[in-house]
């Protein structure tokens, strides 16, 4: 049995996609071994089918936790066993890299998102200046690459003549159900908005949904953390709102949705003042319509050709803390339209679902 070794520098947790990656890899009959490291505050991790390791590191910000961190995955690669590498983003990529070249073993790499323009990177010349060479050096060479939208795929073949398949962070199907009531959570009687996933970072409209909820008479769930995440209580407490915001640290995403679950609209509302964001297509918007919710959505180039014809979704206006609060409004209050959008959540769902999207993966396995 062939051994695929997968990497990725978060902490296993909250990486739907990698999980799902890593859970097609051991149905088409490969031995699979998942590496990412060990946070001060990481959660246990809850059961896979198949194995894992979570490496301690020394640093875990700046510079420092990128090098630390590759310099021991480049090790653990060297002088272990595996068959074919599997790199997630390009913060994994040079290890990666250096072990298939010295090994001669064939690598794949899966670009999360366009990760030279992520907006943590955009005041951070030398780290943007870092990872741009290391993607100019490497990602001309490779020779299977995997992405999730058509935009990095197009900027991948303009910049370095390299193709790429997409293969979307769609959900399976009914692999997630409704477990928990509100009672069970601890929800208020209350109409109940969401936001869920693993980054509360810049430039992700959430500083003007905090402000916005002055206006709303709603409960909202921030589910996650990130660079903005204690930031955000502190403005809910200075605009009044903290009775009705509760944040939900990072859980596992069979808890997570729990939450989502019981919500009446899902929230998206990143900005196009990155290039990252810009061309994105936010794995909530697919978790969203597999809960069978209305969504409220930035109409991002990517997004907007996904689920333009669907029916399932209001777009952003603009992000205008007094605009967002009345569409949330309007929205919560057409209970019409919102049955309508639950109801072609649940037709679509059957189409934009993980079996459709890993048959592209099984499908490059049989390449190699």
């Amino acid at each position: 049995m062939k051994k695929v070794v997968v990497s990725v520098s978060n902490d296993l947790i909250t990486d739907n996609r990698v999980d799902k990656t890593c859970s097609t890899l051991v149905e088409a009959g490969y031995d699979v071994h998942l590496i990412g490291r060990l946070k001060r505050n990481s959660p246990q991790m809850n059961k896979r089918n198949y194995s894992y390791s979570r490496m301690h590191l020394c640093f875990y910000t700046s510079f420092f936790f990128y090098a630390d961190f590759n310099l021991r995955l480049f090790f653990k690669l060297l002088f272990s066993k595996q068959d074919i590498l599997w790199a997630n983003d390009l913060d994994t990529l040079l290890s990666n890299y250096l072990v298939s070249r010295i090994k001669k073993i064939p690598l794949i790499f899966d670009s999360h998102e366009h990760f030279t323009e992520v907006p943590e990177l955009k005041y951070n010349r030398f780290a943007k200046w870092f990872w741009k060479r290391v993607e100019k050096r490497i990602v001309p060479h490779l020779k299977y690459i995997v992405t999730v939208c058509n935009p990095i795929a197009d900027y991948f073949k303009k910049e370095y003549g390299v193709n790429s398949i997409i293969v979307r962070n769609c959900p399976r199907k009914d692999s997630i159900k409704k477990l928990k009531s509100k009672d069970d959570l601890n929800m208020p009687d209350k109409p109940i908005l969401v936001w869920q996933g693993g980054g509360c970072n810049i430039e992700r409209g959430m500083e003007e949904l905090i402000e916005s909820m002055q206006w709303i008479d709603a409960y909202l769930y921030i589910v996650g953390d990130g660079d903005v995440y204690n930031n955000l209580k502190n403005l809910a407490s200075n605009y009044g709102v903290r009775n009705k915001v509760s944040f939900v640290p990072r859980i596992p995403f069979e808890d997570m949705m729990q939450y989502t679950f019981n919500a009446d609209i899902g929230l998206s509302l990143d900005k196009d003042t990155n290039q990252n964001y810009a061309i994105s297509l936010p794995n909530k918007l697919f978790e969203y319509i597999h809960a069978e919710i209305p969504i409220l959505i930035t109409p991002l180039n990517e997004i907007k050709t996904v689920v333009e014809t669907l029916d399932i979704c209001d777009f952003l206006v603009n992000h205008n803390p007094i605009n967002i609060a009345s569409q949330i409004n309007s929205l919560l209050n057409d209970k019409e339209k919102r049955e309508l959008y639950s109801e072609n959540c649940r037709k679509v769902k059957q189409i934009l679902c993980w079996e459709e999207e890993q048959k592209k993966i099984i499908e490059l396995l049989s390449c190699i």
